[in-house]
């Protein structure tokens, strides 16, 4: 479903991806970690086209996203993301976040619009606040309505840009059980993340990314419980207590 051959990026004179080459197939779930400036969130980025790219190439179900016919947006519409800052509206309540991208973007009518966001807000657990704004809700509510707002547009994959790192320790839990449940239903998905318990769970596979480069992609029993490189060794070592 998604795929990337010899995908490079710069900054400028600073390089910020090297020849990155993966595929995710549907069903898939790919957890990408590694250290800070490692160039994960601008992998992701890439995918939907919110990051360009200068060298390589980048498909989507077949649609290339760095080809300038592709309709970004259309594509992006087909691919839900969710950041680690949730980007809702402030001013509308719960709702009319969960509509407005329905109504906007897919030409769906109010009450269509309507009835799937509440489903999908059903879905994470939080239908009682659907009348509420934002800054009524935790970060971990926050977070479950915006992965809601993206499954109400019903994409073919997710990208989960460390959707977790914002939130406080308690929270994370309630929106890495929405994910598992994502995961466990057959959603693609490609997921930004230090959550190595979500990785062990769910992933069935790992890529483990430094320096801008794709330093492994395996499975995730591999990752795991092979020695690995010495910088994924490394890595592990910190982060895993």
């Amino acid at each position: 479903m998604i795929e990337l051959k010899n995908v490079s990026k710069w900054y400028g004179n600073f390089q910020v991806l090297a020849d990155c080459t993966t595929s995710v197939a549907k069903g898939d779930v790919v957890v990408v970690c590694g250290p800070s400036g490692s160039g994960k969130s601008t992998l992701i980025k890439t995918v939907n086209g919110l990051e360009p790219f200068q060298k390589g190439e980048i498909t989507v179900n077949g649609v290339s996203v760095g080809d300038p016919k592709t309709n970004l947006s259309k594509l992006r519409s087909q691919i839900g993301m969710v950041f680690q800052s949730f980007e809702l509206f402030p001013h509308m309540s719960i709702t009319e976040n969960l509509t407005i991208g329905q109504i906007k973007v897919l030409g769906r009518s109010v009450d269509e619009a309507r009835e799937r966001g509440l489903k999908y807000l059903d879905r994470v657990g939080l239908i009682a606040q659907k009348d509420k704004f934002p800054g009524q809700l935790s970060g971990g509510q926050q977070q479950r309505v915006a992965i809601a707002r993206a499954l109400s547009m019903d994409p073919m994959a997710m990208l989960f840009d460390e959707p977790t790192s914002a939130l406080d320790p308690e929270m994370i839990n309630e929106v890495l059980d929405v994910m598992v449940g994502l995961a466990h239903e057959g959603m693609t998905m490609m997921v930004v993340t230090h959550e190595m318990g979500f990785a062990k769970k769910v992933a069935n596979r790992v890529i483990f990314m430094d320096q801008g480069r794709i330093v492994e992609d395996c499975t995730k029993d591999e990752f795991f419980n092979t020695q690995r490189s010495a910088r994924a060794a490394d890595f592990l070592a910190k982060i895993i207590h």
